[in-house]
């Protein structure tokens, strides 16, 4: 049998919202296995498809950057929310994006290889900005949007300086309406994509692997429903049950499907359309990028946390 951490159950808490004890169990089922225990919590009602935490998972900086029909978002990280107070951090996340629009570069590796300014590459100053700063600090993630014709709009949440925050976005309309159309729109779609945090554009964008685990967990309920009521689910409509369910994951977590949040009623893809038929010209919603600080990092939960959590019996 797996040990269960006060660490462990901490993380699991925090990422699915689901009671203490609850995550222990879960934890327990899964022989300590954090993914596994998160699909035993969803499969028993007991966590959300996906938990918006306000908390992210490493500190640092999102540095966004747009010029024309091209825009860059870049994820640095640092160890303490203090560095990316600092002018000398900010100052390289600014620089490292406009490197990074200017250049092209595909990916962290890339980037590092960049040109700095000052002389040497991307890398050599982040090795000298640890040096000086006294963090560690890594050059994380790029992520590129560009259109033919139209705008590339960015927008930053919780910024700490212009183009600097814990959120950045960008967004790619395609069209020939103009830039007085666009560029409000862009900027509406980009606050609801920090605040929606989508998969992909669309449901056929989606990694069919998530999919497929969706469809494992709505089975893994309706099994559970089965036991309860002693009834067995005939296949066909256990087939249509699941299908349902991994068609309702899909158009709540794409972008097109997804309902507006400035209205709370209206599909991405209707209000762009709709904004395209008032301007009489065509828009089309190409591509995005939504990068949030340290998601998907694991980060550790501190020994004060874990004390109060072993306090709690766990």
């Amino acid at each position: 049998m797996a040990d269960i951490t006060a660490a462990a159950v901490k993380e699991l808490r925090d990422r699915s919202g689901a009671g203490m004890m609850d995550c222990k169990k879960a934890l327990t089922e899964a022989g300590g296995d954090i993914e596994a225990a998160t699909d035993w919590l969803r499969a028993k009602g007991l966590a959300a498809a996906q938990k918006k935490s306000s908390r992210t998972a490493a500190e640092g900086l999102v540095g966004v950057a747009v010029s024309g029909t091209k825009g860059v978002a870049v994820e640095v990280n640092s160890e303490t929310d203090f560095v990316a107070k600092n002018e000398q951090f900010q100052d390289f996340v600014r620089t490292v994006s406009t490197i990074a629009l200017e250049t092209g570069a595909a990916d962290a590796d890339a980037l590092a290889a960049a040109a700095y300014p000052s002389g040497g590459t991307v890398s050599e100053k982040l090795v000298a900005n640890i040096a000086t700063i006294g963090e560690n600090q890594t050059v994380r993630r790029v992520g590129h949007v560009e259109v033919s014709q139209g705008v590339v709009v960015s927008y930053v949440h919780n910024a700490a300086a212009p183009g600097l925050g814990k959120i950045g976005v960008l967004v790619a309309l395609e069209g020939d309406a103009p830039a007085a159309v666009l560029e409000p729109l862009g900027k509406q779609i980009a606050m609801h994509i920090a605040a929606a945090f989508p998969l992909a554009l669309s449901a056929a964008d989606i990694d069919p692997a998530l999919l497929e685990r969706e469809r494992a967990i709505a089975a893994e309920k309706a099994t559970e429903e089965a036991a309860k009521s002693g009834k067995q689910i005939p296949a066909d409509i256990l087939a249509k049950r699941l299908d349902g369910s991994v068609a309702k994951f899909a158009k709540e977590q794409a972008l097109l499907s997804q309902i507006f949040v400035m209205d709370n009623k209206t599909p991405i893809a209707e209000v762009v359309a709709k904004a395209a038929k008032d301007a009489g010209a065509s828009i089309t919603l190409t591509s995005y990028v939504r990068f949030q600080l340290g998601e998907g990092i694991e980060k550790e939960v501190s020994d004060f946390a874990a004390e109060v959590a072993a306090a709690a019996g766990v």
